[in-house]
């Protein structure tokens, strides 16, 4: 049996933007042919929301593109850093947050900012469109699926097929 390549993607609430990565990243590996050789998921760092579906925003942009997005939200637990092989974080304040959440260095070196994924896109991080109106969730939407093509470009590539 092939060991699925596990990702985890996250954000501060788990209701915006790490449930699109979730839902683009599954729409991508579908389209591949590769969904059975992944493992995707998505955290919060904050539990808030814990239960919820995604924002109804997010989830409304999202089906335009024809990405359904039905994860419940959930917060990062201490198991995810030994479960996932990467964890992408969408900001800087994740990033450190989910820095300061590792148990280990071998933890640490799993955790990759979004935006390294870009391929076209300039940005340095994905803001957060929760208090941002219609364009704010377009932008988002964009940034992501730019990035996550990337990384699965990268995955396909670098990762050793064994490991796929």
């Amino acid at each position: 049996m092939q060991k699925k390549y596990k990702l985890l993607f996250v954000c501060l609430g788990n209701i915006c933007r790490s449930p699109a990565a979730e839902g683009i990243m599954r729409h991508l590996t579908e389209q591949a042919g590769l969904s059975d050789r992944f493992e995707i998921d998505s955290a919060g760092t904050y539990g808030g929301h814990a239960g919820d579906l995604p924002d109804p925003r997010m989830r409304a942009a999202a089906a335009a593109r024809g990405y359904r997005l039905t994860h419940r939200s959930r917060r990062i637990t201490d198991d995810d850093f030994e479960r996932f092989d990467r964890i992408i974080v969408m900001d800087d304040t994740n990033y450190e947050r989910v820095h300061r959440l590792a148990p280990d260095r071998e933890s640490i070196q799993k955790i990759y900012r979004m935006t390294e994924f870009c391929r076209t896109s300039k940005a340095d991080h994905v803001p957060d469109p929760y208090y941002e109106g219609r364009e704010g969730f377009e932008i988002v939407l964009n940034l992501l699926e730019d990035a996550c093509q990337g990384l699965l470009d990268e995955l396909t590539t670098t990762v050793p097929k064994h490991s796929l």
